[in-house]
């Protein structure tokens, strides 16, 4: 006896197509989870670099690299390498004889002022806007202008490459802080020494109302080590380097700037500190 054909009842028919259904949403879950992977990634920062140079390029961040180790990706240079380099410039006057470099040492928060780097006027008229960042005013300061030429036709030296605040802003450039500084006596005294003691001992006085031209990282990396950088510190015994036997904790080597200008002056000591003097 043969058996009747099956019949697809109602119910049957809604749970085959929720079958179905099922079927097809995880099959295109997999797909969007891994869209939304790709799209994340896209959250990576991404460098911003000079391409003024044939062989070298600096990146953001203060690094210089040459063209074929920048990364596709970021547009970093890749690898570890030196930040803030500042081979072949001169610390004193801000001048560079390359321009990557003078790109990365600018980028330096110890040598360049963020505050008044983005008060510079791009151009000279009145109306001219201000840089919208450090890396845009390091990058437009530090191709030729006018102040690195003589005669609109030569230049000044071959560090032409210049990157400190111009003249008419706030800032106080390297030449202008040597020429007030003539006829003064720059003296570096013995670890935990008053500029008092160090001046008299030379038979001079201390110049109070010149360590505002000693208390800035260029001045001091002229006339000291500095080989542990320059940092923003508070003390009444600054401009100071940092002896090398200090304690660890107090950054043995570094020169140290007051933040606070009012605390300057010539009777403050530290015994961890040998003190930078303006005598006369």
């Amino acid at each position: 006896m043969s058996k009747s054909p099956s019949v697809i009842t109602p119910i049957k028919l809604i749970t085959l197509s929720f079958l179905v259904f099922l079927f097809f949403i995880l099959q295109i879950s997999s797909p969007v989870s891994a869209i939304r992977k790709d799209v994340s990634l896209q959250d990576r920062y991404t460098c911003r670099t000079t391409v003024q140079g044939r062989f070298l390029i600096a990146d953001d961040m203060g690094q210089v690299c040459d063209v074929l180790s920048i990364d596709p990706h970021s547009r970093c240079c890749r690898g570890k390498r030196e930040q803030f380099a500042c081979h072949g410039c001169n610390l004193v006057s801000q001048c560079c004889n390359s321009y990557e470099f003078c790109v990365s040492c600018c980028l330096n928060p110890s040598r360049t002022q963020k505050d008044l780097a983005l008060n510079v006027k791009i151009a000279k008229p009145v109306t001219a806007g201000t840089y919208s960042s450090l890396f845009d005013f390091c990058m437009g300061r530090c191709r030729h202008n006018s102040e690195s030429v003589v005669h609109e036709n030569a230049y000044l030296s071959e560090f032409h490459h210049c990157f400190s605040i111009p003249s008419n802003s706030s800032g106080s450039s390297g030449a202008q802080a040597e020429a007030r500084l003539a006829g003064i006596n720059i003296v570096i005294g013995r670890q935990g020494e008053s500029c008092n003691s160090v001046c008299k001992s030379s038979g001079q006085s201390c110049v109070p109302n010149k360590f505002l031209l000693l208390n800035q990282c260029e001045t001091m990396q002229k006339y000291l080590g500095c080989k542990g950088g320059c940092l923003a510190s508070v003390g009444s015994d600054q401009p100071a380097e940092v002896v090398d036997d200090a304690p660890r904790d107090l950054n043995p080597g570094a020169c140290l700037y007051t933040s606070q200008q009012s605390m300057l002056s010539c009777d403050g000591s530290h015994q961890h500190t040998k003190r930078l003097c303006p005598c006369a």
